[in-house]
């Protein structure tokens, strides 16, 4: 991935859903979808459910997809804070832009993120504890499209 296109992507990921933009027209009946584009770039994240949930995050160059990656989580445990989980995900690092850190703490919560692959083919999960116990969890999949 060039310079360009990872800046975009960690640009859109954190003006969207981690950084509480505002919502688009949606897609499917009852979608939850972020739109964010910049000349020739385009991101689109789309989703649904809430606690339970599902979706889909990809990037068009010139109105060409190039790239995407799903996701399907849940809330399996009592504290849940979608706050906490947006002010990690705003921290996308650049070798591995897909969600957060590779561990992340703030209080009593711990954002923890393993990834395997690379831009073009990759694999990960993350978890977020409270107080050491796991009460949420997303495992996510991606890579290069043609």
């Amino acid at each position: 991935m060039d310079r360009k296109s990872l800046e975009f992507l960690i640009k859109a990921k954190q003006a969207t859903y981690a950084g509480k933009g505002a919502e688009t027209t949606s897609s499917r009946m009852k979608s939850h979808d972020l739109i964010y584009e910049d000349c020739d770039y385009m991101y689109y994240d789309t989703s649904l459910g809430t606690s339970k949930f599902a979706g889909e995050e990809a990037l068009w160059i010139n109105d060409v997809p190039y790239w995407s990656m799903n996701y399907i989580g849940r809330v399996i445990g009592n504290n849940f804070s979608g706050d906490f989980l947006k002010e990690a995900l705003l921290l996308v690092p650049e070798d591995k832009p897909y969600r957060g850190p590779a561990e992340y703490t703030n209080g009593d919560y711990t954002y923890l993120c393993d990834v395997e692959g690379s831009f073009e083919w990759f694999n990960g999960k993350e978890v977020i504890q409270y107080k050491g116990t796991d009460i949420y969890e997303c495992v996510f999949h991606g890579g290069l499209v043609e």
